[in-house]
């Protein structure tokens, strides 16, 4: 309870000077015992790490306590381009810009500011910097690991709808936000 992050069982056998097997077994005890009773929180194995979360039941209670309105949600184009990036990382920032057909430099600021995405090297051929999605991202989606995003496919129009439109980059981004969408 007193971590921000998801810790690792490994971290958590060296703190207590216990076996990781140990710690494993009682980790997963732990979240299945939470589980039964429907306790209002739960013990959830996210982003390579266990970290305690408010039961989904219990979460507007819980916000309302907490946030009371202070909850800054993202605007539909910040939502679009982690999406982009979500999908097609490592990705600069003018790959994305040309998916979504707007600059988005003011959102990739955003995104970076609050910690979702981070730069991971830079484009051997133009030596552009490379974002992806961070930890954090994945927590807050909560998900364990970019595997578990939701395919594009359903989300994708059909190949003649694309092509009847001429914004055929903002037919793909809002799949792909409409995936990002369906995975929170």
């Amino acid at each position: 309870m007193v971590v921000d992050e998801p810790i690792t069982a490994a971290r958590l056998a060296d703190v207590l000077a216990r076996p990781r097997k140990v710690v494993e077994a009682a980790l997963a005890g732990l979240a299945e015992e939470y589980d039964a009773q429907e306790r209002g929180f739960e013990l959830r194995f996210v982003a390579g790490g266990w970290r305690f979360y408010t039961r989904a039941v219990c979460a507007p209670v819980v916000d309302r306590f907490v946030l009371d309105g202070q909850q800054a949600r993202l605007t539909q184009a910040a939502l679009e381009t982690l999406a982009v990036i979500a999908y097609r990382q490592p990705v600069s920032r003018s790959r994305v810009s040309a998916v979504r057909g707007v600059n988005c430099d003011g959102v990739m600021r955003t995104l970076v500011q609050r910690g979702l995405v981070a730069e991971s090297g830079t484009e051997p051929e133009t030596g552009a910097y490379l974002y992806r999605t961070t930890q954090y991202f994945l927590e807050r989606m909560g998900l364990r690991g970019l595997d578990e995003l939701p395919e594009l496919a359903p989300f994708l129009p059909e190949a003649d709808d694309v092509e009847a439109d001429s914004q055929e980059g903002s037919v793909i981004t809002a799949a792909i936000a409409e995936a990002v969408a369906a995975a929170e």
